[in-house]
């Protein structure tokens, strides 16, 4: 979808601007040559052209001050809680209401509006789309200008730490029939930036990578790119919110826009010395 470029050069607040999302639509935001503030719980030293200010989206505590100023807000900021997500995107909403915010983005997850997050079972494997689901809804009604963009789970943010943890097993319990169409956070952010520098689209088109594949799949490649032997089993989980996915309800195929493949990530991903480390996306940094 093209986006109507705008002349805007008022300040922009980026809150989670320092997770794996958050960084990259700042970087990104700034080579533009805008004028940043980023919200975060923890200090940060500020730069050239990005103020770095300390608040609490949960318990409102700093977003006033915060917000004051901004013209646009992209809201990158996440914890994968029902509760603590709601309780965030009402704080923000408030806050960006009374400061006259013109356009208010939210970066959202594939499927938030087709798993259905109602049992204990659940909320405990798919919370993350119940809490986006409400996070997009109090945006949608907050009466500003509004964006959100939904995106596939990130190769660096979710499908990373599930293959990391899998492998960790003697014996990977392999969720039976589930898909995934992992994309890459880079695309996403530019995907973000561009929406931002444009005018308040609504509910924007998906975003999604470029391939789908079965969860065993995405977990082999791991292990011979790790040289590691694990058993597999397929394990078909309950509830509704796992039946969904296995229809395909976090799948995009019609948004297969990005480039980047899995198998790309991961060779460059085993090729790098920081390939240790924990990946830099989660919750929201990672849908």
């Amino acid at each position: 979808m093209e986006v109507e470029k705008v002349s805007v050069g008022g300040l922009i607040l980026v809150t989670g601007g320092t997770g794996g999302l958050g960084r990259r639509v700042v970087k990104r935001l700034r080579d533009a040559g805008r004028e940043l503030r980023v919200l975060s719980r923890h200090a940060h030293e500020s730069t050239p052209g990005v103020e770095y200010v300390v608040g609490d989206l949960e318990t409102n505590e700093g977003i006033q001050a915060a917000v004051e100023g901004a013209e646009i807000i992209v809201h990158c900021a996440a914890s994968g809680k029902i509760a603590e997500d709601s309780a965030q995107i009402r704080n923000l909403v408030a806050a960006a209401q009374g400061a006259g915010v013109q356009h208010l983005l939210n970066i959202s997850v594939v499927g938030a509006d087709r798993v259905p997050v109602v049992s204990g079972i659940d909320r405990a494997m798919f919370a993350y789309f119940a809490s986006q689901l409400a996070v997009e809804r109090a945006v949608a009604e907050s009466g500003l200008p509004w964006t959100n963009l939904r995106a596939t789970q990130f190769h660096d943010g979710f499908i990373l730490l599930m293959v990391q943890a899998m492998a960790k097993l003697p014996v990977i319990p392999v969720p039976a029939g589930t898909r995934f169409q992992p994309v890459d956070a880079d695309e996403v952010a530019a995907r973000l930036v561009e929406l931002t520098l444009g005018t308040p689209a609504g509910q924007a088109p998906d975003i999604a990578g470029p391939k789908v594949y079965e969860a065993a799949e995405l977990i082999r490649s791991y292990l011979t790119a790790t040289r590691k032997r694990r058993l597999m089993l397929k394990v078909t989980f309950p509830g509704a919110a796992a039946r969904a996915i296995r229809a395909g309800a976090n799948l995009a195929p019609d948004h297969a826009v990005g480039r980047r493949t899995w198998e790309e990530f991961l060779a460059a991903w085993a090729s790098s010395p920081s390939k240790g480390r924990p990946p830099a996306a989660l919750p929201r940094t990672a849908a």
